[in-house]
């Protein structure tokens, strides 16, 4: 059987593309990045080759003597990380001068195009975790009120605005008002910053995130996803209710996600890509 390609960030997503690949009987060429990828894949994806962000010949070569000419990019690296302290080889140097703007699709699409010219195609990123994908409805017991419905709308319109023009995907509201919009710092991070604005004003947060996918999200690249790891940050900054664009977002450990988030008086929901109606 053809081996998947598996380029490596950070987080339980690349594991579970391993685990679920290997549980169909297909094998992994896992490709990891210093920093980024965490070492223990090895022992799941059965070998790991690394490789410099800001490589591109490299990687290529190495799916292609392994046999892999399909190819899954999962994982976060963090925005800021394609900004500074990368060491571009001659193609991504190449690729690099050839960008009309440095939004992360533009360099991920032109990225995706170059291993295309060796004939290596990349596909989506939800392949083999489609029932992890964020279904319509409650993932909760816990339901919104509907307060939390009126900021979900709101968050809503904001979100899918940022997210057309490649800013982010998270927007946090308070009491009718858009507290803190995603930028490169990631969703966790911008949760933390609104949970500090609302205290800065004197307001103990009850914040309503909303996440949701890109107007013309590319599933090849940079999914929605929430997991196990954000259910404490969210309890501790005050997330009272999680909106979730359905069919767009993963959702990892989606069974223990929801049964944590109730225990953390979390609201958890999927909604079409139109978003709540309130």
């Amino acid at each position: 059987m053809e081996p998947l390609g598996l380029i490596a960030g950070s987080g339980r997503f690349p594991f579970l593309v391993a685990e679920e690949a290997k549980r169909r009987g297909v094998p992994v060429v896992a490709l990891g990045i210093p920093g980024v990828t965490d070492p223990a894949l090895e022992a799941v994806a059965g070998g790991l080759t690394w490789f410099k962000l800001g490589q591109i010949d490299a990687p290529i070569k190495a799916l292609k003597d392994r046999g892999a000419r399909k190819v899954v990019m999962a994982g976060k690296v963090q925005h800021v990380s394609l900004f500074g302290g990368v060491m571009p080889d001659w193609r991504a140097a190449k690729v690099l001068l050839g960008l009309k703007d440095k939004r992360t699709d533009t360099i991920l699409k032109a990225v995706v195009d170059e291993f295309a010219k060796d004939g290596l195609e990349f596909i989506s990123s939800a392949v083999y975790l489609e029932h992890l994908l964020a279904p319509n409805g409650p993932l909760t017991k816990k339901t919104f009120s509907t307060d939390e419905l009126n900021d979900a709308s709101l968050g809503w319109r904001a979100a899918k605005a940022i997210a057309g023009f490649d800013i982010g995907q998270t927007v946090v509201v308070q009491n009718g008002a858009v507290v803190a919009v995603e930028g490169m710092e990631g969703t966790d991070a911008c949760v933390e910053r609104a949970a500090a604005l609302a205290r800065t004003s004197g307001q103990e947060p009850s914040l309503v995130v909303v996440k949701v996918a890109k107007p013309r999200q590319d599933f090849r690249f940079d999914l929605p996803v929430v997991g196990l790891e954000s259910i404490d940050k969210f309890k501790a900054a005050g997330v009272k209710a999680l909106a979730l664009e359905s069919g767009s977002t993963l959702v990892f450990d989606r069974n223990r996600f929801a049964l944590l988030a109730d225990a953390g008086g979390i609201a958890v929901a999927g909604f079409p890509p139109e978003g709540p109606i309130s």
